[in-house]
């Protein structure tokens, strides 16, 4: 059975209402933008391997291509996941490389919701 990319999603909320004082709460932010972002990434990159039957889609450039081609669509749906892709992924780095980062908090939320959009539109697309 494969994997159900939007519990990633289900787990960044989790993360970001858990209450648990054995959790920090830095990380956990960050493990929920990360995780939004690997939901999203991931249910793109399946629907452009199952609708338009794309291929090498499982290197690491693959990070780049999907939003890419997405962004390159004539559809403004399509165009919107990919810009919406982009942004998200843009966080996810902050998130897990960099040392400090500005109003994490703030872009937790920004993340999530993002991540939400991206589902919502390839939802649309369906």
């Amino acid at each position: 059975m494969s994997f159900e990319w939007n519990h990633y999603l289900d787990l960044s909320y989790d993360l970001t209402t858990s209450e648990n004082a054995n959790i920090n709460q830095e990380a956990a932010q960050r493990c929920a933008i990360s995780r939004a972002y690997y939901a999203a990434f991931c249910e793109s990159r399946n629907y452009l391997r199952d609708i338009d039957n794309e291929t090498n889609l499982n290197s690491s450039s693959a990070h780049f291509i999907v939003s890419q081609k997405l962004k390159e669509s004539k559809d403004t749906t399509r165009k919107r996941i990919g810009v919406n892709l982009s942004r998200l992924r843009q966080l996810r780095n902050k998130a897990d490389y960099q040392d400090s980062f500005n109003n994490l908090e703030n872009n937790t939320i920004v993340a999530l919701k993002t991540a939400d959009l991206i589902f919502s539109d390839l939802n649309d697309l369906n």
